[in-house]
């Protein structure tokens, strides 16, 4: 279950990001590690940080005021169980949630969302401005990335010159690197720089990613995934896509345009995909995949088609009130299904998958006779298959990851000239 952090007092502060086992991770400076311990508990007290790492407590003192000199961290009083009101409050760590504000956004086929979050990770604003579904000209898209960031920062009562940075996510093939969008259903060109081009327009750091990977980052920074080394999110909404955690990061491939899950080919010269080729899994199970089929099993051929999501309300009505044919759709869709999240656990043994999106409401797509279909398509190895959870949220949860890769730039770039350091 994702948890999405209220802003809190001190007392009872909950922490984001991994939570990387203690000396598991000693390649990052320890400036930085110090810093992700404290983020990743809320509050915690200098002697654990200095336990966790296995360093001296001295070298946990010398960095922290540091860290708190530069503002990213502070002390807080935490009064020792027991002794209410009794000699000197234990002072413990937390990340200085005022420090620092960033956006996430998520760019999709029907509408655009958008979060405020401290450097804390705690929730400041949220808004959303639906669209017409379609592709845009990039003028047009930053028209409406300008105008729901204005209407966010409204919401939280801050000026955007006050954000540190922006994250996007938008769905297709995107190279988080050079912050180029290779493809995607929300553009009509191809090859477009997109973090740049926001950048120049809002005046602040972008940051983008394909949007399953944002999913995936927001369960390992605020959901299910914090405690798992290797975890696979599978999203099924407009598309199907895939983000993949390994050793507590998000893994892209050589290129970083790998864990494209919907378009791995389930059929030969199959039904067309919107990416322009056939067979992919997308074109069986997303929802013009569905809206497809319902046309067809609706008898809706010789009416205007309705819009999207209320055809696929109506089909899931009739599949619910026992229509065949209707029914039928689901079960062949998550037959498809079934067969990529076998592949998935073939190829990567995950510690769990977690299906998430707006469609994950649709029970057929994970019943029973599916699960089962999926163990028997998976590799027996006389081993228990990787745990499912169903997590059936909106697009809150894809801006929530975007944010979260805005708040990794900004920690990234702050502890920048200690990694400098360390490496000479």
């Amino acid at each position: 279950m994702l948890h999405v952090p209220k802003d809190e007092t001190t007392e009872g502060r909950r922490g984001v990001g991994p939570l990387i086992p203690p000396l598991s991770d000693t390649l990052r400076p320890l400036r930085q590690q110090v810093f992700e311990r404290v983020r990743a508990a809320g509050l915690i007290p200098r002697v654990q940080v200095a336990k966790d790492l296995g360093v001296s407590p001295a070298s946990v003192t010398t960095i922290t005021s540091e860290l708190i000199e530069a503002g990213l961290i502070e002390e807080v009083a935490a009064p020792r169980e027991g002794d209410a009101g009794r000699g000197r409050p234990a002072v413990a760590l937390g990340v200085r949630a005022q420090a620092h504000y960033v956006a996430g956004m998520k760019l999709s086929d029907r509408e655009h969302t958008a979060v405020i979050v401290d450097f804390a990770g705690n929730l400041v604003a949220n808004d959303v401005i639906p669209r017409d579904p379609g592709s845009l000209a990039l003028p047009e898209l930053i028209d409406a990335v300008e105008t729901l960031l204005g209407r966010v920062c409204a919401k939280a009562g801050i000026e955007r010159a006050a954000l540190s940075a922006v994250g996007i996510g938008v769905p297709g093939f995107v190279d988080v690197a050079e912050g180029m969008v290779l493809w995607s259903s929300v553009l009509s060109a191809r090859m477009v720089p997109l973090a740049a081009a926001v950048s120049a327009r809002i005046g602040l750091p972008v940051s983008i990613d394909n949007d399953a990977n944002l999913v995936a980052l927001a369960e390992l920074w605020f959901g299910a995934g914090r405690g798992l080394s290797d975890f696979a999110v599978v999203t099924i909404e407009h598309g199907v896509g895939m983000g993949f955690v390994m050793n507590h990061r998000i893994y892209r491939g050589a290129q970083r345009l790998g864990m494209e899950l919907g378009h791995t080919k389930v059929q030969l010269d199959g039904a067309l995909c919107r990416c322009g080729q056939r067979g992919c899994l997308e074109a069986y199970v997303a929802d013009y995949a569905l809206a497809r089929e319902a046309v067809t099993a609706l008898n809706l051929g010789h009416r205007e088609t309705p819009p999207i999501n209320v055809l696929l309300e109506s089909l899931y009505d009739h599949a619910k009130a026992g229509n065949v044919a209707a029914r039928s759709i689901f079960r062949r869709a998550g037959r498809y299904l079934a067969l990529g999240l076998s592949t998935v656990i073939n190829l990567f043994d995950p510690a769990l998958i977690i299906l998430s999106g707006e469609r994950m409401r649709y029970d057929y797509l994970y019943a029973d006779e599916t699960l089962a279909e999926m163990g028997n398509l998976a590799i027996p190895t006389g081993r228990a298959r990787a745990p499912i959870e169903i997590h059936a949220w909106g697009d809150l949860l894809w801006a929530h990851g975007a944010a979260a890769l805005a708040l990794s730039a900004v920690s990234e770039g702050l502890l920048a000239p200690a990694r400098e350091m360390a490496a000479q």
